[in-house]
């Protein structure tokens, strides 16, 4: 810290400092501020692109064999038997391990962001200098929300680059579920954004860095158990019905890559109800369960594949907003009471 608080004879801070020492290596283009932060947070932030790149790596690897495995199979009209054969734990490992980077980088990024400075009472030290409380949140959140984006956005982009080709597959991943829904298109960078705000904000009320982890943990793991019942809830759900009785080739048609939310028995007077209602021990009981009931058909509700994106999009827009509601509260608390 001795670049923040050493003066020379004319009386220059820290901010003069930076920008010296910047100006001396003519490669660096940051400077001020985000130099500052850079430097304070290097280490984190090298990690987290050093990761990025390894799993895009990987990731291009892996769509590379899968691309040779489907064209074994005559890809892109694939023929029978071919996702059967087909080895998926490297792609469920890595929606696994994906789904896990919004908790990681929360706790051990956000939460320390502002937690660390307080506690070590660097926080008093920022309130002397030149630089604004404002400038000093506003430079901290942007430099690592920038760091944020550009990890989770190329991560994205190769996990949906690998995952493409099976999409509409339901012998995989069902798109409307967590692995695959939250590792794509925008809500990875959207959920990543949302836990590190809030463990920014945790942290600059707690004061204390490992309380704000432990505590962000806590936050993190609420946020995806909330966003997961509340994830399918962005579609328009659509219900198919048939009048053809429950046989076994009465199942109502639902196009490839549908994601079935529930289905039902549908009586003659167009009443609903559950397809268990009629679970009894023999096939003859069920069916005088079922003409008991007057039961002609069935009715199912599903998603189709083609609301994805706008899904995500409308989820991501969503946790956004919730976002800057966050930081814009960081930055008008730390205005007035960050010491």
């Amino acid at each position: 810290m001795s670049t923040m608080t050493s003066t020379g004879g004319t009386g220059s801070t820290f901010s003069d400092s930076a920008r010296g020492a910047t100006g001396r290596g003519r490669g660096l283009r940051l400077s001020g501020m985000n130099w500052l932060v850079w430097r304070q947070h290097r280490a984190a932030y090298w990690t987290l692109l050093a990761a990025t790149a390894i799993t895009v790596a990987v990731i291009v690897y892996q769509r590379q064999q899968l691309i040779t495995y489907l064209d074994g199979y005559g890809y892109p009209d694939l023929k029978s038997g071919w996702e059967t054969a087909y080895d998926q734990d490297p792609l469920n490992m890595a929606a696994t391990t994906l789904g896990f980077l919004p908790v990681l980088v929360g706790v051990f990024v956000g939460a320390p962001l502002l937690a660390g400075d307080l506690e070590t009472g660097t926080g008093k030290l920022v309130t002397a200098q030149s630089v604004s409380r404002v400038r000093w949140i506003a430079t901290k959140l942007g430099v690592t929300a920038l760091v944020v984006v550009v990890c989770t956005m190329a991560l994205s982009a190769a996990f949906t680059w690998w995952w493409s080709p099976l999409k509409s597959s339901s012998y995989f991943m069902s798109w409307a579920d967590g692995p695959a829904f939250d590792n794509t298109g925008p809500v990875p960078v959207a959920l990543t954004l949302l836990t590190v705000v809030g463990g920014v904000a945790i942290g600059m009320l707690l004061r204390r860095t490992l309380l704000s982890m432990v505590v962000t943990l806590g936050f993190a793991v609420a946020l995806q158990v909330v966003w997961s019942y509340f994830r399918t809830s962005l579609g328009n759900v659509v219900t198919v019905t048939t009048h053809n009785g429950v046989g076994n080739d009465s199942a109502p048609n639902m196009p490839e890559g549908a994601h079935q939310l529930d289905e039902f028995y549908l009586t003659a007077s167009g009443d609903l109800i559950g397809w268990g209602s009629c679970a009894e021990p023999t096939e003859k009981a069920r069916e005088a369960c079922l003409d008991e009931a007057q039961v002609v058909g069935w009715s199912v509700d599903y998603l189709p594949i083609s609301q994805m994106s706008s899904m995500q999009w409308l989820g991501a827009s969503i946790l956004l907003a919730l976002t800057a509601g966050i930081a814009a509260f960081v930055i008008l608390w730390g205005r007035k009471r960050l010491v």
